[in-house]
């Protein structure tokens, strides 16, 4: 409980307001909005908590304190002087005073004791979840599609929470690796996949490690050539965890674009492997010719031919006998990923397989 609510009696008017203007400027809050809530609320709930039936207004002023005043019925005999008023007293304050009338008249802030604790903690705190839902869209707005940093800061169901800004996003398990751990405060990157409004005072920010441009954006924050634009990633193809491919060009002849994204010593690309727990990453130099773009993106491994076929768009490649599981790759893996970089369906034969099938290597089919 916020420490005014808390506050003695004689003490309570300007601290109460000290500390409302303390927060509202900690959590953006708009301080005039603030208190004309507290106002509202404070008088309804006090207008209900004695029963009257003439209007309560409660006025906050950050330099002066709060006031209360309370419409008094005015009766003939009071069996309630919380807010009821006999006709002799009304006509003390107004002489044409009558019976059914209301008078208005001064009330001790200090009476409302629960009452204001209660209505305060729960006004600010619907305020401050209302500032937190508009942090969480000024801040994030901008951000979707982009990659920020945070810190795992819980776990619920399957769920992993990360930390931005003291902002909590959601990495829900379909977003998650596997193989990646999330342990409490490690730090990491996500990509921010959308912001879901849940309702008007509740939205929730969704992340992922899993996505392709997780990786797209890594590249762009650790290579200079990329966010200059000098070199661009043309595609990308990713089995989280595992192993990646991406291709690259250049704008600039003078400007390798593979050994741009590699880095001195390898420096920019193992920064990204170590970003996703070493997975591994194959980065190929893109080609408008869809044969030369095929053979680079089975690499490492060699290729003999390859026959294409347009109508299709599939290709026949023959690697060397030796050749075979590296180009195919563990499970699959790298002839998946170069299918997809590359957006060909890719049938990979050795030497010897091309030959009993009475496929001879060759260049480039006819369509």
């Amino acid at each position: 409980m916020p420490p005014f609510l808390v506050s003695k009696a004689g003490q309570a008017n300007m601290d109460i307001l000290q500390q409302l203007n303390q927060i509202a400027q900690e959590r953006d809050l708009p301080l005039e909005e603030l208190l004309h809530e507290i106002e509202e609320a404070l008088a309804s709930s006090y207008k209900t908590y004695v029963g009257a039936k003439g209007e309560v207004s409660v006025k906050l002023d950050p330099k002066q304190g709060w006031t209360v005043k309370l419409e008094k019925e005015v009766v003939g005999i009071v069996s309630e002087p919380s807010f009821q008023m006999s006709i002799t007293e009304a006509r003390k304050r107004k002489p044409e005073a009558e019976v059914g009338d209301f008078i208005e008249v001064d009330v001790d802030p200090n009476r409302f004791g629960r009452i204001a604790a209660q209505t305060f903690k729960q006004v600010l705190n619907q305020k401050l979840r209302e500032a937190e839902t508009r942090q969480i869209h000024d801040i994030f707005s901008e951000k979707n599609g982009q990659v920020v940093s945070g810190t795992v800061s819980r776990r619920e169901g399957q769920s992993v929470y990360i930390s931005i800004n003291r902002i909590e996003a959601e990495l829900p398990k379909r977003e998650q690796v596997p193989t990646e751990p999330y342990r409490l405060n490690d730090r990491l990157r996500v990509f921010v996949l959308r912001v879901d409004d849940l309702n008007s005072k509740r939205v929730r920010v969704i992340v992922s490690r899993t996505h392709p441009n997780l990786l797209r954006r890594l590249f762009e924050v650790e290579v200079p050539e990329i966010s200059t634009g000098v070199v661009e990633i043309k595609n990308v193809a990713r089995e989280p965890g595992q192993r990646s491919k991406i291709s690259v060009l250049t704008t600039d002849e003078r400007i390798d674009p593979v050994g741009a994204c590699v880095g001195p010593r390898g420096a920019r690309v193992q920064a990204i492997v170590d970003e996703l727990y070493d997975e591994k990453i194959d980065i190929v130099p893109f080609s408008e010719d869809p044969q030369t773009y095929i053979i680079n993106a089975l690499s490492p491994a060699k290729v003999n031919s390859i026959t294409l076929n347009h109508d299709e768009k599939s290709a026949y490649v023959i690697v060397p006998d030796n050749q075979l599981s590296l180009a195919i790759g563990k499970g699959g893996q790298n002839v998946r990923l170069a299918a997809r970089l590359t957006e060909w369906k890719i049938d990979i034969r050795s030497e010897q397989q091309a030959a009993t099938e009475g496929k001879a290597p060759a260049g480039e089919a006819t369509t």
